[in-house]
């Protein structure tokens, strides 16, 4: 799994925690060459030497404002320097305000093969609020392009809970994401995330956000109107028609290795002797990513290492957000004891309150159990 970080914006939404930066004029050039420096010392690195690529992902900030020339020469190089599987995924985040007709094609020749939209809400009103700088018939045009450019394999990004949402407003925005047929939807809760404009601005004046019980009624009618539309439920807040799932972030609920290149980019892998992992993150600063990059072909900020329980708490955190949950065998293979024998003393209050199911094979959250993920994984860290 590799993924590729583009940290550019035209402009940084208020309620963005994600590291983007507004930038008039990307010096496009010096940002690929820094990504193709880390390609190369990551493919020489013991931890990765000689791993194929199961999937690629583009995200940002904004990779659709990225150059073709710049998606092409990063998915050519990572071919060559590790090798792709057969039928590998490779995403492109984009925004439907800066989508070009010309770009879409040049990005699927260079063998981009699904595309992931930072929709948010189909409602004027909603899309002024959350600063986007595209409007509903933008996302319409976007698709059909999309389409057009050959992708068969579409994502759309909505939000619910705004301040002042009602369920018909977000039924209605949901209704018409599931009328254009994508083959995949991202349905996420608002965040207020600390240290966004979103954040200050709440603690100002706060927004009146949706109580508890209508954002549990938002969330399951969600899930039901997906599921009878054909839209199979494989993650809390990822929806996918058969077969059409995420591969790439599904290995990350799956606890796989993954390289991350590009400012900010994160990435981990397992420590084969003590059954712990080892995750590092870049630098965040594009400016300064390039410099080090360009000088050292590596850019880290930061690196941990963890003891096998902290790794193995931590694969129980990201395993229960799948729908199928936590593959006990796997688990076992993966980290010498079983998760819920290990695990017993947090999890079982969790069970006898009908919160998570533990069978023979898997452990996973009821349906109750849902909007209480993170409170469940939280007991395990």
């Amino acid at each position: 799994m590799l993924y590729v970080h583009i940290p550019y914006c035209v402009h940084k939404c208020h309620y963005c925690d994600f590291n983007s930066h507004e930038r008039e004029k990307p010096d496009w050039s010096a940002y690929r060459n820094a990504l193709l420096a880390e390609l190369q010392h990551w493919a020489a690195s013991p931890m990765f030497k000689g791993r194929r690529l199961s999937s690629i992902f583009f995200g940002g900030g904004t990779p659709s404002l990225a150059p073709p020339a710049l998606i092409t020469s990063v998915i050519k190089h990572a071919d060559k320097l590790f090798g792709c599987e057969t039928g590998i995924e490779i995403t492109l985040e984009a925004n439907p305000g800066t989508v070009d007709a010309g770009n879409f094609s040049a990005y699927r020749q260079a063998g981009v093969n699904r595309l992931s939209m930072g929709v948010q809400s189909l409602n004027t009103e909603e899309l002024q609020w959350l600063e986007r700088i595209h409007g509903s018939q933008e996302v319409f045009d976007a698709f059909q392009t999309a389409r057009q450019a050959g992708f068969n394999n579409i994502n759309l990004d909505l939000i619910y809970g705004l301040p002042d949402q009602s369920m018909q407003s977000w039924l209605e925005s949901l209704n018409t994401a599931i009328h254009l047929a994508p083959e995949h939807l991202s349905c996420y809760q608002l965040t207020v995330e600390p240290h966004t404009r979103l954040a200050a601005r709440h603690r100002q004046k706060p927004y009146s956000l949706p109580d508890d019980e209508l954002a549990l009624e938002m969330l399951f009618s969600t899930r039901k109107r997906l599921q009878k539309s054909g839209y199979h439920a494989y993650e809390i807040s990822n929806f996918a028609k058969k077969e059409r799932y995420c591969r790439h972030n599904d290995g990350y609920w799956l606890y796989h290795d993954y390289i991350g290149i590009g400012a900010g980019a994160s990435g981990k892998w397992d420590q084969a002797n003590d059954l712990g992992m080892t995750r590092y993150s870049n630098i965040r600063k594009p400016e300064t990513y390039i410099e080090s990059a360009l000088q050292q072909g590596t850019a880290i900020n930061s690196q941990e290492t963890l003891d096998r329980n902290r790794a193995a708490a931590e694969a129980i955190w990201l395993g229960l957000r799948r729908s199928p949950g936590i593959d006990r065998k796997s688990f076992c293979n993966r980290f010498g004891f079983d998760a819920y024998e290990h695990f017993s003393a947090q999890l079982l209050p969790w069970q006898q309150q009908q919160m998570i199911d533990i069978s023979e094979n898997f452990i996973q959250l009821t349906e109750p159990g849902l909007p209480l993920a993170d409170e469940i994984a939280a007991s395990v860290l």
